[in-house]
């Protein structure tokens, strides 16, 4: 039997990357799972994936900017299996530029999805969570909630709101017994950081593979990581086996910020973050 052996989960943004790894690894480990995708078909194609492999899934798409989308994710869950004990909230968008030349419109939408949806999606969720004796939420943050490169701006700054909302939803949600961490990953091999990669490269695959493999080397062990191990430390920490874990935040950055960015002379490791 696995850590979420009878628990039920809903995964905000679990159609790909970051979110499909969690919402894996919650089904492997016995959770059922809802999973959210703003489109159809990804948010399905994962649920039967999960269901493939032995698990319980079903799915919700809409945007997660609006709270009927978290509404009917929260009713999926209960229609389907009864109960909601988990909530991950890993929907999230990436969005260049420095302050000067962001646009309000581009502000707002970042703000929208990566902060309020995850404000959305928690306020319909809690009153279940509250129930379950041992809800548990977790928020898929960044790295550059503390750290940061330039011309990020407004991502940046909502990966810092939502660590500030994960201590404050920690301490208030005390009291019902229900759990409340984030997750700060560094790069990781999802759709989201190929877009990027892309940007940077030369417009082939080689290039997107280039550019992955030079932002890799920032990181102490050499190497982007997989969704798959994101949604491992984030199974733990939503798991009863850290049942007094809250208000904390987990880098799961390959050691991105332990490092200086200025090498001793002569060191050819590689300092910076990406």
């Amino acid at each position: 039997m696995g850590e979420h052996e009878g628990r039920v989960a809903l995964v905000t943004g679990g159609s790909q990357g970051i979110g499909r790894g969690v919402a894996l690894e919650l089904a492997r480990q016995g959770s059922a799972v809802v999973v959210h995708g703003e489109t159809e078909g990804p948010a399905w194609e994962t649920a039967r994936e999960i269901e493939e492999r032995g698990g319980r899934a079903t799915a919700l798409c809409g945007r997660i900017d609006e709270r009927e989308t978290s509404s009917l994710a929260v009713e999926a869950a209960l229609a389907a299996f009864g109960r909601l004990d988990t909530l991950v909230t890993s929907a999230g968008i990436q969005r260049y530029g420095d302050v000067a030349s962001t646009s309000e419109a581009t502000w707002d939408e970042v703000f929208d999805v990566n902060v309020k949806g995850v404000f959305l999606a928690a306020q319909c969720a809690l009153p279940h969570l509250r129930r379950s004796g041992a809800g548990s939420v977790a928020i898929v943050a960044s790295v550059q909630a503390t750290a940061t490169q330039n011309g990020v701006a407004a991502y940046t700054a909502s990966k810092g709101a939502l660590l500030a909302l994960a201590r404050a939803m920690a301490v208030d949600e005390a009291q019902y017994g229900v759990r409340v961490n984030s997750v700060s990953p560094g790069s990781v091999d999802t759709p989201m950081l190929r877009t990027s990669a892309a940007l940077f490269g030369d417009g082939s695959q080689q290039g997107v593979e280039r550019v992955l493999a030079e932002w890799g080397t920032a990181h102490p062990l050499g190497r982007v990581a997989t969704a798959a191990e994101v949604g491992q430390v984030v199974s733990f920490l939503t798991s009863p086996r850290a049942g007094f874990v809250t208000g904390d935040d987990i880098r799961v950055d390959g050691g991105l910020l332990a490092r200086l960015a200025a090498p001793i002379p002569g060191d050819t490791a590689r300092g910076g973050a990406r």
